[in-house]
């Protein structure tokens, strides 16, 4: 006869932990990469015979063939055959904006699409990076704490995030995106449902205030938007944008949160004005002269140089991704960026890899390795998306070398970038493997 009564217990055999968070990552295991060639970054040289150890996702052994027989040990690690092929510390972008989804190919309807949407998709635009070896991204505005949660957790698959949170920007800035047809006043009900890439601060009290809200739910570093720029709809790029009163304000807050300021800044007359105020970075840069240059490394303040989203927007496939305003406003500084990148590299200025892709332009993030190639050696370019971004970041000890105690984030491939840097632009045929944190995804 069957039991009227009901077992809460019964058949209750499932893991908890598995129900709770179904995306757990599954347990670290050991790899050794045998026989490979090694780049070191720092030297600008390729070591053959490579064996590397990854354990507990940390570099923990490397060693040469040509100093001492290498023995693995095939029950405790799992081996992958290096031979032929190159391996290199995993890519770091240095300028992001990851939550700038695809959708669309015109700026002011991606700037519109609801937040909730965007979420949704950015999981195409996290696995698509990782794809292409960047282990790591810095998110200059738009992507927020949360994102990196989920990543660590492992619910989203991408590369390690640093985020400023909200780019801050004045009212009119270049990260108000409101259009000056309109008083603000008709954007204060609904602005919160959209994927904001900025948020406005006028005055210093509310310089204190947001920088500190945009710490409080998460953010790295600060990123103030010291200038004009190409996206925004109501300024010039000749633009000074803030008080210096107010970008002291932002750099003394990174400063008791014991992180940097980053700006985004074409003319020298910005840049100036931020590395004197304390600004460690400066975005983009495009019509920098020698003097703002030589005040960058007199000042220890980094570059980040952007050439491919100009290129990009400029092209004929995305040739009303833009506006007419904002297209005349994208041709002011494309072919200055070129200029201004020689000239920072010649003052001994730290130069990061970045992009700054939006939405469907974030599949040519490669693109830059080929630019930056006309200008710098394949070794200057290397450094610039490992070794100096991690050092930016505090990271330096950690990222941006295959060195035993270092993070395993590592790239196996085809073909040596030191020899031809072009071949990072071609990671569909040149990459065979990403490991992250030990990770091969």
């Amino acid at each position: 006869m069957p039991s009227n009564s009901i077992d809460v217990n019964e058949r209750n055999n499932k893991s908890i932990a598995d129900l709770v968070a179904p995306w757990r990552p599954k347990a670290l295991e050991c790899y050794c990469i045998i026989n490979t060639n090694l780049i070191d970054v720092i030297s600008g040289t390729t070591h053959s015979g490579a064996y590397i150890f990854v354990e507990k996702g940390i570099i923990s052994r490397v060693e040469y063939e040509s100093e001492i027989p290498v023995s693995v040990d095939t029950e405790n690690y799992k081996v992958i055959d290096g031979s032929g092929k190159y391996v290199t510390p995993g890519l770091f972008d240095n300028h992001v904006h990851i939550a700038s989804v695809a959708g669309d190919a015109d700026l002011m309807k991606l700037m519109l699409m609801p937040k909730s949407v965007g979420l949704l998709r950015i999981r195409y635009t996290l696995e698509a990076a990782l794809a292409r070896g960047f282990t790591t991204v810095r998110d200059c505005g738009g992507a927020e704490g949360f994102l990196k949660t989920e990543i660590y957790q492992g619910s989203l698959k991408g590369p390690r995030l640093i985020t400023c949170g909200h780019a801050i920007s004045q009212t009119g800035g270049h990260g108000d995106l409101r259009f000056g047809n309109l008083p603000a006043s008709a954007f204060d009900s609904c602005t919160c449902h959209l994927g904001q890439v900025g948020v406005i601060a006028d005055g210093v009290p509310e310089c204190y205030r947001v920088a500190r809200e945009e710490f409080r739910r998460g953010a790295d570093f600060i990123k103030i938007m010291a200038g004009g720029g190409v996206a925004s709809p109501t300024d010039k790029i000749s633009n000074r944008q803030f008080c210096e009163d107010e970008i002291s304000a932002l750099v003394r807050v990174a400063d008791t949160y014991h992180t940097y300021a980053t700006a985004h800044a074409y003319t020298s007359e910005a840049i100036k004005t931020c590395v004197k105020l304390g600004v460690k970075g400066i975005e983009h840069g495009n019509l920098l002269d020698e003097e703002a240059a030589e005040l960058m490394a007199k000042n220890d303040c980094y570059l980040t140089p952007t050439l491919v989203t100009y290129k990009v927007m400029a092209s004929d496939q995305f040739s009303r991704f833009l506006g007419p305003e904002n297209s005349r406003k994208n041709a002011e500084v494309l072919q200055k960026g070129m200029e201004a990148l020689k000239i920072a590299q010649d003052k001994n200025v730290k130069i990061c890899f970045g992009s700054d892709l939006l939405g469907p332009l974030y599949g040519y993030q490669t693109q830059e390795f080929f630019i930056r190639g006309k200008a710098q050696t394949a070794q200057q370019v290397l450094l610039s998306a490992t070794v100096t971004p991690a050092e930016m970041n505090g990271l330096g000890d950690k990222l941006g070398q295959i060195k035993v105690g270092f993070i395993a984030d590592l790239l196996l491939m085809n073909s040596n970038p030191l020899e031809d840097i072009t071949v990072l632009d071609e990671p569909e045929t040149n990459l065979v493997l990403v490991m992250k944190e030990g990770r091969i995804y």
